[in-house]
């Protein structure tokens, strides 16, 4: 957390909200600052009622009141004890308030509920306000939490191996509506999510992310801990070699202003999304972390990785300044359910997907693209959802991380199309057309870092992940983007 973020404990009294649960108790030293080390004015600062209470501990205003909680402790008045083995600075909530949750919050609930069931007066539960905000809510499953004390509220017993977050977390993802969002969503859902998290997806229709003001309401209507930002404009390699100085702008405009609005509502951290094509054109194989900026990207898409580059350059920045948590990953070729199929703008295996689909629907030859020759390592969309989580609960450096299948995973483009055709049962000529560009050859990275950390991770095996992807497509080629 930055050592001057506008996110700070409430003061020294006790708030005591009640509902269904017995109590909920949050007490910390000190007044509220600003980025800049001031005191804040409490008759200031804003009501935030869009999110209901969670069973962790959420946390109001300080001096101000949760619209469900009109008796909740005034300013001002004498505090109160903490409940005994709670001490101040620490959230507590009683077996019976584990059992407390609001629609669509990340909430416990007692077995055999669902997320819309009457409260105790037998009245349904209506939805909550910030509904249209967080469209992407992920429920949790439905079984009873019994939580522990901790910094900003505990985690209960029985958190993923993944590791437990250090308090409530509030999560806020950026182009959530995209390949890797989406993927994030579903493996959350699967039951990745753990105690005290509350999820918030957002998408290009929540806010317009290139506009500085739009983009810090956003942040203020959501006030994340946390934040996975992936919100970019990307496109394959002819769209980038037609638009760089699009892709420049844009990416420049909404990486900026996602990581100082989230500085300045006091984000702990931020894990941003970059790409092996930051990586300079000459260079010796494999690539790793340590060479982001030893040289010139290639031509076809510096625009693109330029802007990308520069999140690197502002997350040591910001930790440089202010003490900022802001790293991020490097993953390589990503591909999955939710992709971007289309054939011109589309990357290289969503496109290949579509133009096979099309090529046994109408009994024609399958042309790819360029020789055939260049070599990729891709990784799974699932995957890399999974990674991002152990990042966001567990990877605590500023140098950002490469997140990849080994080099012995690499294929060639001639490689990756095969396997379509396998996965698709296409049983046409496949030719190439070498009047195509190739774009860059290789771009070989290594993930020694992350097998330092994760030496047992298990990827998809490729050809395993290409057939779930090409099934996923065929079953909603209505809708997939293309």
């Amino acid at each position: 957390m930055c050592p001057y973020s506008s996110i700070a404990p409430p003061p020294t009294h006790w708030l005591e909200l009640l509902g269904r649960a017995q109590a909920i108790r949050v007490a910390a030293p000190g007044p509220r600052r600003d980025h800049r080390g001031r005191p804040l004015d409490p008759a200031a600062e804003p009501l935030l009622s869009y999110f209901p209470p969670s069973p962790v501990g959420s946390r109001p205003a300080p001096g101000r009141l949760w619209p469900e909680h009109p008796e909740a402790t005034a300013p001002g008045s004498a505090p109160q004890d903490p409940p005994r083995g709670c001490r101040p600075g620490e959230n507590y909530i009683s077996q019976d308030a584990a059992r407390f949750r609001s629609p669509l919050h990340g909430s416990a609930r007692a077995p055999g509920e669902d997320s819309m069931s009457p409260n105790a007066s037998g009245a349904p539960r209506a939805p909550p306000p910030h509904l249209a905000l967080a469209r992407g809510w992920i429920q949790p499953a439905p079984e009873v939490a019994i939580w522990q004390p901790g910094r900003w509220g505990g985690v209960g017993a029985g958190a993923a191996a993944m590791g437990e977050p250090q308090g409530s977390m509030r999560i806020l993802v950026t182009g959530g509506s995209g390949l890797v969002g989406r993927a994030i969503q579903k493996v959350v859902a699967d039951g990745a999510r753990l105690p005290g998290e509350d999820w918030v997806f957002v998408s290009s229709k929540d806010a317009d992310l290139t506009d500085a003001a739009q983009t810090r309401a956003l942040f203020e209507r959501v006030r994340p801990t946390h934040v996975i930002h992936l919100a970019a404009m990307v496109g394959g390699l002819f769209r980038n070699i037609k638009y760089n100085l699009d892709f420049w702008r844009k990416n420049v405009h909404i990486n900026d202003n996602v990581l100082h609005s989230a500085f300045e509502v006091g984000a702990r951290k931020v894990v941003s999304c970059l790409s092996t094509c930051i990586f300079p054109d000459k260079t010796t194989y494999p690539i790793d972390e340590t060479m982001i900026h030893n040289g010139p990207p290639h031509s076809s898409n510096f625009g693109y990785s330029y802007a990308k580059r520069m999140i690197d350059v502002q997350n040591r920045a910001y930790f440089q300044q202010h003490g900022c948590t802001f790293t991020a990953v490097i993953p390589t070729n990503v591909f999955g359910p939710h992709d971007n199929f289309n054939i011109e703008d589309g990357h290289v295996l969503p496109g290949l997907i579509h133009k096979v689909h099309l090529a046994k629907r109408r009994g024609s030859a399958l042309t790819v693209w360029g020789t055939g020759k260049p070599r990729r390592q891709f990784i799974y969309s699932l995957d890399l959802a999974r990674l991002f989580l152990w990042v966001l609960r567990e990877y605590s450096e500023v140098e950002p991380i490469i997140l990849s299948v080994g080099e012995e995973d690499e294929v060639s483009i001639q490689e990756a199309a095969e396997a379509v055709v396998e996965a698709m049962d296409f049983h046409g000529e496949v030719t190439f057309d070498t009047t195509k560009s190739d774009g860059q050859f290789k771009k070989t990275a290594s993930n020694g870092k992350l097998r330092a950390y994760l030496p047992d991770f298990r990827f998809t095996p490729f050809k395993q992940a290409v057939k779930e992807t090409c099934a996923w497509f065929s079953d909603n080629y209505e809708q997939a983007r293309k």
